[in-house]
């Protein structure tokens, strides 16, 4: 009987609520949504491959100048070498675990339309769903526990010299809403954060409003990040107040309190830009911002850029000023579709009891 092939599906994220990542034992809100995903097949095969996208790993030219067009809107890294890596720590993991593996070779390819440079998690939902398949090829979901997938997704992307958090990893693995505590208490003790799954049904509409040319973000974390470790007391106490708000913000949501709600988005916002910095966010990211408060809307951005969530409290008058003050200054918007918590009962077998 020939062996079914797989196809795994994984989900931009936004962060809602808190630090832009764990690196700050700080706490989080973030939610899984439909609007853009990332989906692996993995076929069973003779020889192992790893199959490059049509689009996103072109190797093949018209021109030099179709070349350089290409990297200057892509990049030079498509999803090849995110498969790649994906596999090296899944084999680590079960060798290091003396999880056993069964016999068989497999062909794994992708596909994605997760905009680049928008802070919405595209590298790590095409792991994601690549860890999902391996997971269910070699039969082992029930052996690698829930609370720590997100720390060998990221392990994958450190491979590749990717800077990057867990909590958008979290975010992906458990789907839906879920708040994060990754206190150095946690971390030290677990190896991971504390993970809660949130009911969906607690959000507000919500609406992303995105840039078709984003600027990359990647040099913010470092700056900030080094002042923090040098326990810089303006950095470290904003840090606090942000992770704060993560913690209100769970209480907010439990009560649905939007009026607070909004309140809490634009500071959380105020508060990274006082701590990053005009320079560091860039023009166009903040133009974001502004535009979408100029109406009167809460806004923050999904990640470090790129891409902003926006709630606009007043209802759909005040959501169609929104649509209207973003198009005219060029940016897309659209509704949050939510995704449910994707766990199955293999996956909950493995989950702690805190």
């Amino acid at each position: 009987m020939a062996e079914e092939v797989i196809e795994r599906r994984a989900y931009a994220r936004i962060g809602l609520l808190g630090n832009p990542s764990d690196v700050y034992f700080g706490r989080t809100i973030s939610l899984s949504i439909a609007n853009f995903s990332a989906t692996v097949r993995l076929e069973p095969s003779q020889d192992l491959v790893i199959r490059p996208h049509p689009f996103h790993d072109l190797v093949s030219f018209s021109s030099i100048q179709h070349l350089v067009n290409r990297l200057q809107s892509e990049g030079y890294y498509g999803g090849v070498r995110l498969l790649m890596a994906t596999c090296k720590i899944f084999y680590k993991y079960c060798s290091d675990q003396n999880i056993e593996l069964k016999e068989g070779n497999f062909t794994l390819s992708y596909d994605t339309n997760i905009p680049r440079q928008t802070g919405l998690s595209g590298s790590s939902a095409i792991v994601c769903a690549a860890f999902n398949c391996l997971l269910d090829f070699y039969k082992v979901r029930h052996l690698v526990k829930v609370e720590i997938r997100p720390d060998l997704i990221l392990n994958a992307e450190k491979e590749l010299g990717i800077v990057a958090g867990l909590q958008d990893r979290v975010a992906q693995v458990y789907g839906g809403l879920v708040y994060m505590d990754f206190s150095k208490e946690h971390m030290d003790n677990l190896g991971h954060g504390l993970y809660s799954p949130m009911d969906i049904g607690l959000l507000p509409p919500l609406y992303l409003i995105y840039a078709e040319n984003p600027s990359d973000s990647g040099k913010v974390h470092s700056y900030v990040r080094q002042r923090w470790l040098d326990g810089d007391a303006f950095i470290r106490s904003s840090m606090e107040e942000v992770a704060n708000l993560a913690l209100e913000g769970r209480r907010v949501l439990l009560e649905k309190d939007y009026t607070q709600l909004t309140s809490l988005m634009n500071r959380n916002f105020d508060l990274r830009r006082q701590m990053f910095g005009d320079d560091a966010l860039g023009s166009l990211n903040i133009k974001m911002i502004e535009v979408a408060r100029s109406v009167g809307a809460a806004c923050k951005f999904t990640g470090s850029g790129g891409a902003a969530v926006a709630f606009c409290p007043e209802g759909p008058a005040h959501v169609q000023l929104l649509e209207e003050a973003c198009n005219k200054a060029g940016f897309t918007v659209a509704k949050v579709e939510l995704v449910p918590p994707v766990l199955g009962e293999e996956d909950l077998k493995t989950v702690s009891v805190m």
